[in-house]
């Protein structure tokens, strides 16, 4: 049987000198039935890395340099990684013009936001306040409702139009590229989630559906819509 292969952005190196990313990616990717590959920061060639997936994961994070987006400096910024940044930002440009099926998640998301020529907020609360929490302290993930646009791709996909999710961030979408359409928000107003219908399969949430997939069958869909997406690309 043919099983996808899934490219996972990797965390940057930690005071160790290592390259991590925990393990609720790869658990989500084999069970939707592909095979997870790590890809890890650095890597001059993208070309010979697309070579060998079939979709695509950006995970999660730490911020990305206020430069990329034109913004201001915030006391809360952490682990920023240039490195990072910068192989991922001009990953995230190759997939989109190749049509990659792509899976975006929280900082992934904001990545392939910059990527396309959106901004970000710089920390979140100032923006909403507190009417919803975002990210508990010090920096702990919470749950909170997500409600998606009818007729979205998201929301076909997830089979539900309202439902609780993993939030762990302080930064979020601003104004959103213009290729990028909205679909998704938290009850402050946050964007939640942005999809486009001019690439064959590209999808970025700003919650964490990797932390529940094991035990939600709601968010477990996207790993496998994703794999699904990505058996199709393999086969073209």
């Amino acid at each position: 049987m043919t099983r996808a292969v899934i490219g996972l952005s990797t965390y940057g190196r930690n005071d160790q000198g290592h390259f991590h990313l925990p393990s609720e990616y790869v658990d989500a990717v084999r069970r939707a039935g592909a095979s997870p590959v790590l890809l890890p920061p650095g890597e001059p060639n993208f070309d010979a890395w697309l070579k060998s997936v079939d979709g695509l994961i950006f995970a999660g994070g730490g911020d990305i340099d206020r430069v990329a987006y034109g913004g201001r400096e915030h006391s809360t910024f952490y682990l920023v990684d240039a490195e990072r940044d910068s192989t991922e930002l001009a990953l995230a440009r190759r997939v989109v013009e190749l049509g990659v099926p792509t899976l975006a998640i929280c900082r992934g998301a904001q990545v392939i936001n910059v990527a396309m020529g959106g901004t970000l907020h710089e920390h979140l609360p100032d923006v909403v306040g507190e009417l919803v929490t975002h990210r508990a302290p010090p920096r702990e993930p919470i749950m909170h409702t997500v409600t998606l646009e009818s007729g979205s791709r998201l929301c076909e996909i997830l089979g539900s139009k309202e439902f609780e999710a993993v939030s762990w961030h302080h930064q979020a979408i601003d104004k959103a590229a213009p290729e990028l359409t909205v679909v998704g928000h938290a009850p402050d107003g946050t964007i939640e989630a942005v999809e486009t219908r001019d690439h064959p399969w590209l999808v970025a949430v700003q919650w964490h559906p990797e932390l529940t997939a094991g035990d939600d069958p709601v968010q477990q869909r996207l790993f496998d819509a994703l794999a699904k997406a990505a058996l199709v690309s393999h086969a073209g």
